[in-house]
């Protein structure tokens, strides 16, 4: 079951992700500058953040195997509008609408939370945690692939296909999830704005907005670099850059179970350190191809390890609505993420890759920040006996 739901988080989330290596062919097509490129992948990261706060809190009201299966149709249904657009407008449309329901991955991840013994819940987050970076990255391959032979609109056919299948056998792969339905929808709406003023909450999101602005910042800016001189690749070939992010990420997994043995902030603090260190590597694309393998290495496993860290303090911290928990941290990252391809884009435009390499270090120094300062809170707010007490006022 963890891995069907990495599946499922692993093909939502592609939604977002797969034009990245084809954002050239894409703006040629329809006429879109370089420098506005980036707004391929924002538009569906936008239409996430609406998601997260409107769609995602349903998954405390509601049966989640449901929702799972009803979001990855409606996700299908966006892909094939991106497909068929005829102009860069009903393109960015039908990325918003694809990006809007992916936010499917946070109801997994909720899902997997709830189901999951409290010794397993970071072994199994960090299993499908893991679908979700399989799925940005192995979208790249997929996408480069395809992109070369078939053109850029067969990637969102094949992403369509696959997220209906899903759709079709969630109901038959997965027990139900049934919500009590107690709570309603505006107080849902009310305790997720009220996470906003919770210092653990607001400290993890903020390292998260950081990292993920960073983890933008390469993966939607380094296909123009590579495209152009002197190493002129094509798509199929800055596609397969995706397999050195995965072996970050997988290299990752063990994530979860440093999370469940109480190591959660320490590896965070470490895993940003790693971060920063990897875009000494990523600043060298324009001299040498190996270097920058290693830094996209580094990058994925300290991306992949603060997320999993993340997402089990809050679960932990936050255990009676997971699915609003989840849903708002996400808002962070979607923040962040459109934020590095926007971002990226604009400023290789004016200051080369060089210039790209500093935006993200000095997104990797945000969080870095953000940790030390927000150390002593989040170790209070994790020791057992404070645990033990908030669930007893509970």
């Amino acid at each position: 079951m963890r891995l069907f739901l990495a599946l499922v988080c692993g093909v939502a989330v592609a939604s977002v992700y797969a034009g990245q290596p084809v954002l050239g062919q894409m703006g040629r097509e329809f006429g879109v500058p370089v420098d506005a490129v980036g707004w391929f992948v924002a538009a569906g990261q936008l239409g996430y953040l609406l998601g997260l706060i409107f769609l995602v809190p349903l998954g405390d009201l509601f049966d989640r195997r449901r929702l799972i299966a009803l979001h990855l149709a409606l996700v299908a249904a966006g892909l094939v509008v991106v497909a068929v657009a005829p102009s860069a407008w009903v393109a960015f449309a039908g990325l918003a609408a694809a990006g809007l329901f992916a936010v499917v991955v946070q109801t997994v991840v909720a899902y997997a939370a709830a189901l999951s013994a409290p010794s397993e819940r970071g072994r199994n987050l960090g299993i499908v945690t893991s679908g979700v970076v399989i799925g940005i990255l192995g979208a790249r391959i997929l996408a480069g692939f395809l992109a070369d032979l078939w053109g850029w609109r067969s990637i969102y056919i094949v992403l369509a296909v696959l997220a209906a299948t899903l759709a079709l056998l969630v109901p038959i792969s997965l027990p139900s999830d049934v919500r009590s339905g107690a709570s309603k929808y505006g107080l849902l709406l009310r305790s997720f704005a009220d996470l906003f003023t919770r210092p653990v909450f607001l400290s993890r999101g903020l390292i998260a907005f950081f990292l993920f602005a960073s983890f933008g910042a390469l993966w939607s800016g380094m296909a123009l670099p590579l495209a152009g001189a002197p190493w002129h690749l094509s798509e199929t070939l800055i596609g397969l850059f995706g397999i050195a992010g995965l072996t970050g990420a997988l290299g990752a997994a063990r994530a979860g179970r440093w999370a469940d043995a109480g190591h959660s902030t320490r590896v965070t603090g470490m895993a940003l350190i790693v971060l920063l260190a990897s875009w000494l590597a990523i600043g060298q694309l324009p001299w040498s191809l190996v270097l920058l393998i290693l830094g996209v290495i580094l990058l994925d496993f300290a991306v992949q390890a603060v997320h999993v860290g993340n997402q089990h303090i809050l679960t932990t911290v936050y255990a009676d609505r997971v699915s609003t928990t989840i849903g708002a941290y996400m808002v962070f990252y979607s923040l962040g993420s459109a934020l590095g391809a926007a971002a990226t884009a604009v400023v290789y435009a004016t200051a080369g890759w060089l210039g790209s390499a500093l935006l993200g270090a000095a997104f990797a120094v945000g969080a870095l920040v953000t940790v030390a300062l927000s150390w002593r809170t989040t170790k209070r707010a994790t020791h057992p006996d404070y645990l033990r007490k908030t669930s007893l006022s509970q």
